[in-house]
C-alpha cells in the first residue's frame, strides 16, 4: 500500500482524531487482522467488536462504529498500523463482511 504515517494524519478530521488513532495503531486492539492487494481489515476491541476496512482501490473505508467522524479512530488505527507495521496485517483472503 505505502501510505505514510504522515499521509494517515491528514486524513484525521481533527487532532483528537488522529490521537486516538494513533493509540490503537498496536496489533493488542485488533483482532484478525488481515490484508490483500485490494483490502485492509480488523476487528478492533472497543466497547463493542469494530469490523473495519479499507479498500485501497478507491480509498473507501467502513467501520461499524457509531461515530460521526469520518474517518474514525478505528479506521485511522487500522491505517496507522498498516503505515508503521504492515507486517501485523497478515496477506490472506478477505472474511466475506470486507466484500459486503
Amino acid at each position: 500500500m505505502g501510505l505514510t504515517t504522515a499521509q494517515v494524519l491528514q486524513l484525521a478530521p481533527d487532532e483528537p482524531s488522529a490521537a486516538a488513532g494513533r493509540k490503537l495503531a498496536a496489533p493488542r486492539h485488533w483482532e484478525h487482522l488481515g490484508q490483500s492487494p485490494e483490502a485492509l481489515w480488523g476487528l478492533c476491541r472497543g466497547s463493542a467488536l469494530y469490523q473495519v476496512k479499507v479498500d485501497l482501490a478507491s480509498f473507501g473505508y467502513h467501520c461499524t462504529c457509531p461515530s460521526r467522524k469520518f474517518p474514525c479512530k478505528h479506521v485511522l488505527g487500522l491505517l496507522f498500523l498498516s503505515a508503521e507495521s504492515s507486517e501485523a496485517l497478515a496477506v490472506s483472503e478477505p472474511p466475506e463482511w470486507v466484500g459486503d
